[in-house]
């Protein structure tokens, strides 16, 4: 179900660019994409950085791909609950994940930060 909020141009022309030189980051940022926005059903996505940033109504997270990874970050990750302690980053704010493959998309910590990252731009 593509909403206006998944068809901007850059968006695209970023997605059309991955695809060609990483079709399997590519098949990664999209599937962060989807439950992104299945998840934050109000979220927007803006092309920044590199990547995609996705806002509900304030920024929460954002996805960008490495030459071997997709980093999901989150832009208040120090306040998310990380109770298998898979998030990484020691910095005052930002906490991120490496995913490799679209499987790993399914992991179920994944869904629950984004859910809290988008609950935290939403207050």
């Amino acid at each position: 179900m593509p909403s206006a909020r998944l068809t901007d141009p850059q968006a695209n022309r970023l997605l059309a660019d991955l695809c060609l030189v990483a079709p399997i980051l590519h098949d990664t940022v999209q599937a962060v994409r989807t439950l992104v926005m299945r998840l934050a059903p109000g979220a927007t996505e803006t092309v920044k950085y590199g990547g995609l940033l996705f806002q509900a109504p304030g920024p929460f997270c954002g996805v960008f791909a490495y030459r071997q990874h997709v980093s999901l970050e989150f832009s208040q990750g120090h306040a998310l609950r990380d109770v298998d302690g898979v998030l990484q980053g020691t910095g005052r704010l930002r906490r991120h994940i490496k995913l490799a493959t679209p499987a790993d998309v399914d992991a179920p910590h994944v869904a629950d930060f984004i859910r809290q990252a988008a609950a935290l731009a939403r207050t």
